[in-house]
């Protein structure tokens, strides 16, 4: 990938993921007809500039690993988790694994956990939603990862839990936007208030996961990424060694 084509798509990114939920009020505002699937499918667009970036940085084997294990990971975690509603550890993958390998592994990451669950538990209008939301957070976590809060187990567990209360607000306001009509404000505050315990649950079931791994794994990445020689995924900045 060229170097012109690498900045384009770096400055595309963070546009991208602030105009999406811009586009979604506006269909909330206008009344847009079908909201739902067009809503959809702009959410899939809105992946391209990632997964594109992606695609186009031909990266070794090695540096492609971390985000294949951390996708099996959250995947399987999902699965083994999914007689518990809401209390599953993907949250908490996602954000370690922003944080140790940087934006684009964390988003690739979080938006491919949800695509590939998701042949088990159901495809659906939701799916790009919920690579989006995870996807987000996976890129947050990238950026977290630089602060001096990234080294506070505390801080770590506080910043997932308000991920997954992110992750809740905006699938509930897809929701809201393309299956509630009409729109009210008691139908509005009947959505989100039927959306806040999950969304609580999942809160809580990501601080229950971070906090004996928030501080424990970004340094074990910090070793593996310079014993094999591990790039951080183009277009971001990983962790720093220690």
């Amino acid at each position: 990938m060229t170097l012109a084509a690498d900045k384009t798509l770096h400055i595309v990114q963070p546009v991208v993921l602030v105009l999406l939920p811009v586009f979604l009020l506006a269909c909330a505002l206008l009344r847009v007809p079908n909201a739902a699937l067009i809503t959809s499918i702009v959410a899939i667009v809105s992946l391209v500039p990632f997964f594109a970036q992606f695609e186009l940085s031909h990266l070794r084997p090695r540096d492609l690993m971390p985000i294949v294990v951390m996708t099996a990971l959250a995947v399987a975690g999902r699965l083994v988790f999914a007689p518990l509603p809401e209390i599953k550890p993907v949250m908490a993958v996602v954000v370690i694994t922003g944080m140790a390998f940087g934006r684009q592994s964390g988003f690739i990451t979080g938006a491919l956990a949800m695509l590939v669950s998701n042949m088990f538990f159901g495809q659906g209008p939701w799916t790009p939603w919920q690579m989006y939301g995870f996807g987000l957070a996976g890129y947050a976590a990238g950026w977290f990862g630089q602060t001096r809060a990234g080294s506070s187990r505390i801080a770590v567990a506080a910043f997932g839990a308000a991920l997954c209360l992110l992750y809740g607000f905006i699938l509930d306001s897809w929701m809201l936007i393309g299956f509630v009509h009409p729109t009210s404000i008691s139908a509005v505050l009947a959505t989100y208030a039927a959306g806040l315990p999950g969304n609580l649950i999942h809160a809580a079931g990501t601080v229950v996961f971070l906090l004996p791994i928030a501080t424990a794994w970004p340094p074990l990445f910090d070793r593996i990424k310079r014993k094999y020689g591990i790039s951080p995924a183009v277009g971001s900045k990983a962790r720093s060694s220690s």
